[in-house]
């Protein structure tokens, strides 16, 4: 059992991550906790200079509240930050003290040999033990 477990879920897939927080609730151990991690990209500069800065952090705040939501309990922190998805899961992960991630592979087939995804660079490259639900 987990003490500290991180799901980091993708913003596009907030209505597509029941089975993640429930393999995270199947291993927290009962004094444990759950922190889901949402990480918005940072838009380069020569696009997001045609935003106001306010709007950008106004978009992370609804997003956060719409993730808060959905969450299924209580018990499980919802964080929507902003940067690069592999290096802040990992940055958040070893700050933190996370002793498992639980992340999907949404990519499938060939291309996710070739491209890599997040949830390959995250098991490659995590402190921690990482789950990958399919």
């Amino acid at each position: 059992m987990y003490k500290n477990i991180l799901v980091p879920i993708a913003p596009d897939h907030i209505n597509d991550c029941r089975d993640q927080i429930a393999a995270a609730q199947r291993l927290l151990a009962e004094d444990g906790r759950i922190v889901v991690l949402s990480v918005v990209e940072e838009l380069p500069s020569y696009v997001g200079s045609y935003f106001p800065k306010e709007q950008i952090q106004e978009s992370i705040e609804r997003f956060e509240k719409a993730l808060k939501t959905a969450m299924p309990s209580d018990r499980i922190e919802t964080h929507v930050v902003s940067g690069h998805p592999t290096n802040t899961v990992l940055t958040w992960a070893r700050k933190h003290g996370v002793d498992c991630i639980v992340v999907a592979s949404h990519r499938e087939g060939l291309s996710g040999l070739l491209l890599g995804s997040t949830a390959a660079r995250v098991v490659r490259h995590a402190k921690c033990s990482v789950v990958v639900l399919r």
